[in-house]
């Protein structure tokens, strides 16, 4: 996990084959803003070459937080480091716990359908509409009701998930029964539950974890974890956690001034939003502790991870609105 303090930029511009080339590449470093800038010219020195050898290359960073794939680490403003924990401003103005090994799944209410009600519904529509076909003797007829079978079928498989939801209680009820039964199926985990806006948080109190491990993904799936926070988790080899309100949530717009780091003529108007949204965030909390899963094993660095998330998010204050 790599949370730069320091960013910079440097640009080329170059002609190639009768192209014009303008090229940019971000430099980061936890040294200086020279170092950075040093970073960032040998990026640039790379791309050049590259330029060079074949003739193309990618102009620009892209300008998004999490871009691991191109070996950017995370681009958000560092607010504080706790150890080796970091805490950072994300692109629309939360605030963020990132830890190297201290394992953070978020887990949304389940309320998409599973294949298997899917299939089933299918084959059910496909035998009606077989039948309707053979009773009337019609070829054109079996055709359109295979068609129609084909079209309904998602709102079908809807309608049947919903109701079976609702039967389990709901769907937060339904996501937490699922979680208890991941967590009976893996006694030697220690799961600290909490309760989100849209769904749960889990927190593994046992042991740490490497973020893009095959013991780490395994656990992330069978919680049922967000698809695009595991591929953030392997992407920057980190676990993250959102430790504030989100501003729209609050009454506040988000933060407008773009992906870290910004331009110095923007510093100002992004203190003043700050200072907003930190006096309407002080009202809310950002999760609510529900409950502990599994063992009773405690690891020493996940504790201190706790300790910070639970403060920063006010998680024991069940008197304030979750946002």
């Amino acid at each position: 996990m790599i949370v730069p303090k320091y960013w910079a930029e440097s640009k080329t511009t170059k002609k190639i084959n009768g192209r014009q080339f303008t090229i940019k590449r971000f430099g980061w470093s936890d040294v200086s803003a020279a170092d950075a800038k040093e970073n960032a010219d040998a990026r640039l020195d790379e791309a050049v070459k590259e330029l060079d050898a074949h003739g193309t290359v990618r102009r620009i960073d892209h300008k998004v937080p999490y871009n691991g794939a191109e070996g950017i680490p995370i681009r958000e403003e560092v607010i504080a480091t706790h150890r080796d924990v970091v805490i950072t401003r994300n692109s629309y103005g939360a605030l963020c716990l990132n830890t190297p090994d201290v394992l953070f799944a978020d887990i949304d209410r389940n309320t998409e359908t599973p294949r298997l009600i899917k299939n089933f519904s299918i084959i059910l529509l496909s035998v009606l509409a077989l039948l309707v076909g053979l009773s009337v003797q019609s070829w054109e007829l079996l055709l359109g009701a295979l068609v129609v079978a084909v079209i309904c079928n998602p709102i079908l498989a809807h309608m049947v998930n919903k109701i079976l939801i609702a039967f389990a209680g709901g769907p937060e009820k339904a996501t937490m029964r699922k979680i208890v039964q991941m967590s009976q199926k893996n006694p030697e985990l220690n799961i600290r539950l909490y309760r989100t806006p849209l769904g749960f948080r889990a927190l593994l109190m046992n042991d740490l974890y490497v973020p893009n491990s095959d013991n780490a993904l395994r656990i992330l799936r069978a919680l049922n974890s967000d698809r695009v926070y595991i591929q953030m988790c392997k992407n920057q080899n980190c676990f993250r956690a959102r430790v504030s309100p989100k501003p729209w949530r609050i009454g506040v717009e988000r933060l407008r001034s773009g992906v870290w780091p910004i331009s110095p003529e923007k510093l100002a108007s992004r203190a003043e939003w700050t200072n907003k949204y930190d006096k309407a965030s002080r009202d809310y909390a950002s999760c609510h502790f529900v409950a502990n899963l599994g063992s009773d094993k405690v690891h020493e660095k996940a504790e201190f991870v706790r300790k910070l998330h639970d403060d920063f998010c006010k998680a024991c204050r069940d008197d304030l609105k979750i946002a």
